[in-house]
């Protein structure tokens, strides 16, 4: 295997310290040339970011700077996000955070809950037929908030700057106001006719305008409750009140006791050797890390049949769609919350189930449905990475799921709500939004987590951090920190090169579907290759959404490059921290 020190030899970018790098799709490295003083050749004391927007990263880099670590640094990013990148960063959804802090790892699950009034059949009509949009826009959508008390237990844990200093960013651009990115005035604007009349999104942003200072003073506010009082005031306090109060509005289901009972949950992440490295990622409820770790592994079993196959050919495609078929049928059946579903996560990713899902793919043509069973017997999301001076590190993805979550605003709080309520199987079989199939490991009950695919995931090297990636996406997120993993390490690609490429994907219904992301950006798949798909018998588009936005730090021998997508509005640097005395 390639050590990842070892394979950017084709760097083509503009080297920075504190020099920030605008504009979206950087990638930002540390020279080499500077001072090391009186570190060991071999310390690192340069700290990386990753952050899907301006505002994010520029609180995290200042975090960093006054000494705080990697969890001061994503909480800082993630409330800060919650007030800039109104389409998905917030404080109404909730989300997955990979940690390593000094030889410890862990992983927090802040994922919302159901309410305990939900029930399986609550989306069916009469004719037990889904009912349209009801799992996507308006109050009944939205599954209980995780993400502030997943902030505050994290930083309970693992922070050391006050809790108030790590707020301070969120606050003062919520109350003094942000100048937005034309993309997400864009993407506001366009949302004009979703929401009329069913939510009081336009109400709250329809003035958003490029150019203009947008301020949020009810946002404000509760961030400042937020600052005061830590999460009991988002589940006991003045915000819960007004959360409850919007729900009888919207007709929704959050009820004072669900705020209450709400706890983000400690679980051990989902780890895996793999050549020379450990992978770390996302276990259930998120279908993620194990995703990750069988593609992974199934691609070395079929390595022979990969041995001089172009990326992004027409058979390097098809081999890894015949793969991602026999990951997502396991994923339909065994996966979902784990305090209400019994997983054996080990056995889905143990080498020989692997091999033998790997000897089941056809390297010539489609397998059909009927033959692609699960192997057991028995969706707009943000993400960003962060490497401190320490060499500690955070790889955080959260949601409200579809651009915008339900379209609700709490009243009097200024944040939206998410509608995560249509990750579940609002029926066994039916597709959700992101084309997506589930049945009962993965249907509603009351409190229960819904299923996920967000993968923060963190690989490492002897103990040490090799690379920290992410991405949003829906369904498309595991095959895309897959693809940008290999693309990395098998094919030689700078990190910026690597979350560029093309990619496709493939989710096992329609068995003969192909989608790619890479339009927006002037890299989709070639005529040829397209051609070449489909005399194989595959259909070939471009997918619904430009999915993607991936955030990553890789190692570069006793520093970092960190690179942002193309793709959107992200911002990467790395840099020295004028901080280094504080302890990890």
């Amino acid at each position: 295997s390639r050590g990842l020190g070892d394979v950017y030899k084709r760097q083509a970018l503009a080297l920075l310290t504190l020099t920030v790098v605008q504009g979206c799709g950087n990638e930002s490295s540390y020279p080499e040339s500077m001072s090391r003083e009186k570190n060991s050749p071999t310390a690192i004391i340069t700290a990386a970011i990753a952050v899907s927007d301006t505002y994010g990263a520029e609180a995290s880099h200042n975090i960093l700077n006054a000494g705080g670590n990697a969890v001061d640094a994503a909480v800082a990013a993630g409330f800060t996000l919650a007030v800039t990148f109104i389409d998905a960063g917030n404080i109404g959804g909730g989300g997955f955070m990979t940690i390593k802090m000094g030889n410890e790892i862990a992983f927090l699950d802040y994922r919302e809950t159901a309410p305990l009034t939900a029930h399986k059949d609550m989306y069916l009509n009469e004719q037990g037929d889904v009912i349209d949009n009801i799992t996507l826009i308006g109050g009944q959508a939205a599954g209980v908030p995780g993400t502030v008390a997943g902030f505050w237990k994290a930083h309970k844990r693992y922070g050391k700057l006050p809790w108030k200093d790590v707020m301070q960013p969120a606050i003062d651009l919520a109350a003094n106001g942000f100048i937005p990115a034309p993309i997400l005035v864009n993407s506001i604007h366009n949302m004009k006719n979703r929401f009329d009349g069913k939510t009081n999104f336009n109400e709250y942003f329809n003035h958003i305008a490029s150019g203009e200072v947008f301020k949020q003073p009810e946002l404000a506010k509760t961030l400042g409750r937020i600052a005061e009082f830590g999460a009991d005031d988002f589940y006991r306090g003045k915000t819960a009140a007004l959360i409850v109060e919007e729900m009888k509005r919207s007709n929704g289901l959050i009820s004072a006791e669900d705020l209450d009972q709400y706890s983000a949950v400690w679980r051990e992440p989902v780890r895996a050797n793999w050549r020379d490295y450990e992978i770390i990622s996302a276990p259930p409820p998120s279908s993620g890390g194990f995703a990750i770790v069988q593609l992974l592994k199934m691609k070395d079993y079929l390595a022979e049949h990969f041995a001089n196959i172009d990326h992004n050919s027409a058979q390097y495609i098809h081999l890894i769609a015949e793969m991602e078929k026999r990951v997502f049928a396991d994923r339909a059946e065994y996966l979902g919350d784990p305090d209400f579903f019994d997983i054996d996560i080990n056995a889905l990713i143990n080498d020989n189930y692997v091999s033998q899902r790997a000897a089941e793919v056809n390297p010539k043509t489609i397998s059909s449905l009927k033959s692609i069973n699960p192997g057991l017997e028995s969706p707009n999301t943000t993400h960003y990475s962060i490497v401190d001076q320490w060499g500690n590190a955070v790889s955080n993805t959260y949601t409200i799921n579809w651009d915008y979550g339900s379209g609700v605003v709490v009243g009097g709080a200024g944040f939206l709500l998410n509608n995560e309520m249509d990750d579940f199987s609002a029926k066994p079989g039916v597709p959700n939004i992101f084309g997506v199939v589930g049945n009962v490991a993965n249907e509603i009950q009351p409190g229960k987590r819904m299923l996920s695919s967000m993968s923060p995931t963190i690989v490492l090297k002897d103990g040490e951090v090799e690379m920290v990636v992410g991405t949003p996406g829906g369904s498309t997120i595991f095959t895309t920190v897959f693809q940008v993993i290999i693309n990395i390490l098998d094919f030689n690609m700078t990190p910026l090169e690597a979350i560029g490429a093309t990619r496709f994907h493939h989710q096992l219904v329609p068995a003969d579907l192909i989608t790619y992301s890479g339009f927006s950006i002037d890299r989709p798949l070639s005529d040829r290759v397209i051609n070449d798909l489909a005399k194989k018998g595959y259909r070939t588009q471009p997918h619904s959404f430009e999915y993607g936005d991936v955030q990553i730090i890789v190692k570069d021998g006793t520093s970092w490059i960190a690179a942002s997508d193309p793709r959107d509005r992200g911002q990467s640097r790395v840099f020295e921290p004028t901080s280094k005395t504080r302890d990890q």
